[in-house]
């Protein structure tokens, strides 16, 4: 089994186990349907077999693994629809979190904020999607901080693991990459200008219309495939 991007860092402990293995399927160094091979994360991650199934346990708990008996463990793929369901959750959520940062993002909050948007504008000009991708992760991940709300934090830290296939699927649909950029800089403006509605509505509008590219990006896949 090898990990994409940067290896797997080596420690101790079923917390730490658990913590990296799911790090690394939420950067997407672990991709969905990659086998999970118990031998190889022990010696990757130097710790014991049994912090290492105790950690499989619990990701497949979450969803974000599936093990079959005699078959071992591999990274759960989703169906589109599965896919769906986790960006309309987000969605409420999210536009539930993008309002609360409209009443409680600090002025650093909002830096990190529009620092990552200018990256995102960057990769947007050299059409780097899998940075852009990045970007994209860290400014959710920032905006819920920004939020303050631990109980929606903690719902979509179990979301976001499973979307790392679809997350670029969409974003290398033609024409999604610009109005990506211009629906996040919608939402930082918002919440910047303090207000609730404008946030939690402009972060809705971001994801349904994610979810609405993954949809034709579906559609248009299942005709290709139809002889």
């Amino acid at each position: 089994m090898r990990a994409k991007g940067r290896r797997l860092q080596r420690g101790h402990g079923e917390s730490y186990c658990y913590q990296e293995l799911r790090r690394a399927v939420l950067e997407g160094r672990l991709v969905p349907g990659q086998r999970l091979v118990e031998a190889e994360l022990v010696r990757m991650l130097g710790v014991g077999r049994a912090a290492v199934r105790t950690a499989l346990a619990r990701l497949e708990q979450e969803g974000v693994v599936e093990r079959a008996p005699n078959r071992g463990a591999r990274v759960r793929l989703l169906t589109e629809q599965e896919a769906v369901e986790i960006l309309e959750a987000r969605a409420a959520l999210e536009g539930l979190a993008a309002r609360h940062a409209a009443q409680r993002a600090t002025p650093q909050d909002l830096r990190q904020l529009r620092s990552i948007l200018r990256e995102m504008a960057a990769c947007a000009r050299k059409g780097d999607t899998f940075r852009y991708t990045e970007c994209n992760r860290r400014f959710h991940e920032v905006l819920v901080t920004a939020s303050r709300h631990l109980t929606a934090a903690r719902l979509l830290d179990s979301l976001r693991a499973q979307m790392v296939r679809y997350q670029y699927r969409t974003v290398l649909a033609p024409g999604r990459l610009p109005r990506s950029l211009q629906e996040h800089r919608a939402i930082v403006d918002a919440v910047a200008a303090k207000d609730p509605d404008a946030a939690e509505a402009s972060m809705r509008a971001h994801l349904e219309a994610v979810a609405a590219t993954l949809r034709e990006v579906a559609r248009q896949t299942s005709e290709v495939a139809i002889p």
